[in-house]
């Protein structure tokens, strides 16, 4: 298995200045429930790629570069591989997970649909599970561990046993994935990316979304509809012009555009 190669400090404190953190005096379990809930609140969970045509590259210097350089956010293979770079360069021991995703009808998705990590910290505790590429999930680490209730502003999660030593993933009742323990490397998500932008079963290619925790609730750009949720209060907005949506990316998601992206749903048929 590939070993991942020393991120320059530089590269690493640039990362920190993207999410507004500090470098943490050491790896612990608090520095990384820091970390993620900053990540949460910086980098936004879009689709964008998909429907612009843009390449997307599963390496830690194209991630780096569309993460912190371009400001940009991206879908789980793109944001926890980012976010699995920052955490080895602070000293975090950090493990690819792969996992399937439960849809809505309580089927699981493909092998490959989501990538996880594993985290270890100096401290001891966990080990946990970090992300920040599962869009509204858990807004801290979730320790790996625990059998009973884990609660979190976003929910009461809990991880159960599944089948072959695998581990479910549940929100609320809900199983969200099914995490497999054997490491992975970035490269073997390469055919689960490419089904997320290609395939008219995912649902990446079916409509765009741009979306991003706030301190007080969740604002997402789903096309021209502007969802912002506010203590649990909901309201939605359909913007106007080009102007209008291309000053909504910039001016909520830091995300600059020179075009407003448009649904690319490939041929089902």
């Amino acid at each position: 298995m590939d070993t991942p190669q020393p991120t320059a400090p530089e590269a690493i404190d640039a990362y920190l200045r993207r999410i507004g953190a500090t470098r943490p005096e050491r790896p612990d379990a608090a520095a990384l429930r820091e970390l993620q809930h900053r990540h949460l609140l910086s980098v936004p969970f879009e689709n964008l790629a998909v429907h612009l045509g843009e390449e997307i590259v599963l390496a830690d210097e194209p991630l780096l570069a569309k993460v912190v350089e371009a400001h940009r956010g991206g879908f789980c293979y793109e944001l926890n591989g980012s976010f699995a770079v920052l955490l080895r360069g602070l000293g975090f021991g950090v493990t690819l997970l792969q996992a399937r995703t439960f849809g809505k009808d309580g089927r699981l998705g493909i092998p490959y649909g989501h990538l996880t990590l594993r985290v270890e910290t100096e401290d001891g505790t966990g080990p946990w599970f970090a992300d920040v590429g599962f869009g509204e999930h858990s807004q801290y680490p979730l320790m790996m561990e625990e059998r009973g209730d884990q609660l979190d502003p976003a929910g009461t999660f809990r991880i159960v046993g599944a089948p072959a030593g695998d581990l479910d993933v549940l929100r609320d009742g809900k199983p969200q994935f099914r995490v497999e323990a054997r490491p992975r490397v970035l490269a073997d998500f390469e055919a689960g990316a490419w089904y997320h932008r290609t395939s008219p079963a995912s649902h990446f290619t079916q409509s765009l979304v741009c979306s991003r925790l706030t301190g007080n609730g969740r604002i997402t750009l789903t096309g021209r509809k502007l969802v912002t949720t506010v203590h649990g209060v909901r309201e939605e907005r359909q913007l106007g012009d080009d102007a209008e949506v291309l000053a909504a990316y910039r001016d909520h998601f830091g995300v600059e555009l020179r075009q407003v992206p448009q649904a690319r749903r490939p041929d089902s048929g």
